[in-house]
């Protein structure tokens, strides 16, 4: 059964919800766990137990062999390595342990290609029974290397594309060659045994930037005949001060259409054409004075939501540091609307030294999540005015470090696969 068609809890005795098993198990729905629930206008809102590690980043390298402008290796000055068999090991060992295996995502702030061990890694991830994925830039995706991970079990191959021109795409990936690209990728693509929806997967992720956007649609359609059948579009993250100038969002982080309150008129829409007769009309609804929900959903719902807790994800570094997400592997400097704002890499623990499990279910990482999940931080992408929102030290609520008001994944604007 799909997880899209509707099944059924029970009430017990005593008015108690019961799960069925396979669902109770698949959400790390345990008994004694904790687990959130919001009250909407029609019904309730399960949200997944904090302390489920469910899907896993895991970093082979933060080494790359392109220099494009959008990364955050502009703005560092980091130890660079490949992850040693030893920690990987410790990967494996404590991902064998849980039940049922987290998803692994293979990928981090470096080309997981550049790894000499990359399809070993694929194929141990894969033996454990667990959903494995990896983004690439697909400048080393050889004929062989394709081969090599289709037979190693991968389920989604992520490749990032900026562009639909040598020209525009050169100009954000610096060093690459998009012919190539797309010949490996499809070279990639005709390796996969026929089938209806053939496996692995191909995706596309898409750096929005105003240098790029008019590019969208094309790369679309480059991605649909490379084979693709997911595509992500994030917006870019400005790490220096010329990345300032590119945002797509100065004004959705304030706009009220994004943003759901009673204190603000609410604009439900149906399913309609668009076309030359609704265009105009719609484009002066989006930049009106009001929310809008589309068919019931509200555009400003990824608001104050973690997408790492949400998704009980986590993320390991190449040398073996754990991490609730991957906005905090690493100190970095971005800017958030046009100050610059200082974000201080939190790691829980190093696998070398502990186990996973244990690292991850310490007292002091699951009680961030659950603060996380409540998102009870002061609102800096809205208001951004005071010192206290240069940095993730702490905010004007209270909160101490880690505090993720700033945090521009939380509001949808960031987004990785």
């Amino acid at each position: 059964m799909s997880m899209g068609q509707g099944r059924y809890a029970r009430a017990d005795g005593a008015g108690r919800l019961v799960l069925l098993p396979d669902i109770a198990a698949r959400y790390g729905i345990k008994p004694g766990v904790r687990v959130r629930v919001d009250e909407g206008v029609n019904g309730l809102r399960v949200r997944r137990p904090v302390s489920q590690l469910a899907k896993l980043y895991v970093e082979p390298t933060n080494l790359c062999n392109l220099d494009c402008r959008t990364c955050i290796r502009n703005v560092w000055d980091e130890p660079l390595g490949l992850m040693p068999d030893a920690v990987f090991a410790r990967v494996v060992e404590g991902l064998r342990a849980l039940s049922p295996p987290p998803a692994v995502f293979f990928g981090g702030f470096g080309e997981p290609l550049f790894h000499p061990k990359i399809v070993e890694m694929v194929a141990q991830a894969k033996s454990l029974g667990a959903w494995v994925e990896l983004i690439t830039n697909g400048t080393r995706l050889t004929a062989e290397l394709a081969r090599e991970l289709i037979a190693a079990g991968l389920d989604v191959l992520w490749v990032s594309i900026d562009g639909a021109t040598p020209e525009s795409y050169a100009d954000v990936r610096l060093g690459a060659a998009l012919p190539q690209v797309i010949e490996n990728v499809i070279h990639f693509r005709d390796a996969r045994v026929p089938a209806h929806r053939p496996t692995p997967e191909i995706g596309i992720v898409f750096v929005a930037m105003k240098r790029n956007i008019a590019e969208l649609p094309a790369v679309l359609r480059l991605g649909q005949r490379m084979g693709a059948s997911r595509f992500l579009v994030t917006n870019v993250l400005p790490y220096t001060d010329a990345l300032r100038d590119e945002v797509l969002y100065d004004r959705a982080l304030s706009d009220i259409f994004y943003l759901p309150s009673i204190w603000v008129p609410h604009l439900s829409l149906p399913k309609m054409d668009r076309n030359e007769t609704t265009r105009e009309s719609l484009y002066q609804v989006m930049g009106g004075s009001v929310n809008v929900s589309w068919v019931g959903a509200n555009l400003g719902g990824a608001n104050d939501r973690c997408p790492f807790v949400e998704n009980g994800s986590g993320a390991i570094g190449w040398d073996g540091r754990l991490s609730p997400c991957l906005p905090l592997l690493y100190s970095h400097t971005s800017f958030l609307v046009d100050r610059p704002r200082f974000a201080r890499r939190w790691i829980i623990g190093n696998v070398l030294e502990r186990d996973l499990d244990d690292v991850w279910n310490t007292p002091e990482h699951l009680a961030f999540r659950e603060r996380v999940q409540a998102f009870d931080f002061s609102p800096c992408t809205f208001c951004g005015g005071c010192d206290l929102a240069q940095a993730n030290e702490e905010d004007c609520l209270g909160n101490s470090f880690p505090t993720c008001g700033g945090c521009l994944w939380a509001q949808g604007v960031i987004q990785c696969p």
